[in-house]
């Protein structure tokens, strides 16, 4: 749907669930706080401009590989979406090839394609996967990260949008299992949400090397709708006792409640 308050904005909904937002005209337009969040950390991840090798997990109308195109010309990045008709619709009405985007798209199951991606050829992976409003239970294990792990160059960085609720059981099992992997670690939400008061957006980020958690921090504060940052000794006291999740007991994201995302 085009975004009528916004020329060159439009609006991507699957079965009524908000998915993506871009703007033709200006990709570095992120309308979405999640999409903002991850718009940071590739911002914070290397110096201004710098190009970056990137496997994205999850295509809907590419809206943050738009933006690391725009703002780090001469990535070469790699989009896996399973829902190939979608991919097309994407691709004809809203185009994005241009001068120095290097976007290349696969038809296919992102932990499969994740498994068979080569060792050490991704500075980042971001996984931003749902199945309607669930996050498939396949990426949600320790046997998943270890792929992605194994994609990434020494100093890449995984981040994952997820979506939970009170009591955040589902959160906290990804944030256990993300510590299961990667040894640094944190994780990106509304306060609101970290005090279990409503459902959204969760981000968890993960490397082999120390996150650029200050200059995160910084980046999030300044958003109309701030996030808040929990590093690692924070992110220990939310997962607690929580065990990580195995391929054996994987279960997806639990629904949002109703009305969650739903557009009017």
């Amino acid at each position: 749907m085009p975004d009528l308050d916004q020329d060159g904005g439009w609006l991507l909904t699957l079965d009524d669930t908000p998915q993506s937002y871009v703007d033709l005209g200006d990709p570095t337009h992120l309308e979405f706080e999640y999409t903002r969040r991850l718009g940071h950390l590739v911002d914070a991840l290397a110096p201004a401009g710098e190009p970056l090798d990137a496997l994205h997990l999850g295509g809907g109308a590419l809206t943050v590989p738009r933006y690391l195109a725009a703002t780090r010309p001469g990535s070469r990045q790699r989009v896996v979406e399973v829902d190939g008709p979608l991919l097309a619709l994407i691709e004809e009405r809203l185009p994005w090839q241009g001068p120095g985007v290097d976007i290349t798209t696969t038809v296919a199951d992102a932990r499969a394609a994740l498994a068979a991606a080569p060792a050490g050829s991704a500075d980042l992976v971001l996984a931003d996967v749902f199945h309607g409003s669930r996050t498939p239970a396949h990426l949600t294990s320790v046997e998943f990260l270890r792929h992605a792990a194994a994609v990434l160059r020494p100093g890449g960085c995984y981040a994952a949008n997820l979506a939970d609720g009170p009591p955040l059981a589902f959160a906290r099992a990804q944030a256990a299992t993300l510590r299961a992997v990667f040894p640094h670690t944190c994780l990106v939400a509304e306060p609101s949400v970290l005090r279990r008061r409503r459902y959204g957006n969760i981000v968890l980020i993960g490397s082999d090397r120390p996150l650029p958690v200050r200059e995160l921090s910084r980046l999030l504060a300044a958003d109309p709708f701030p996030a808040r940052l929990c590093d690692e000794d924070e992110l220990t006291a939310l997962v607690g006792r929580t065990r990580p999740v195995l391929d054996e007991d994987a279960e997806a994201s639990p629904p949002p409640p109703a009305g969650a995302f739903s557009v009017g």
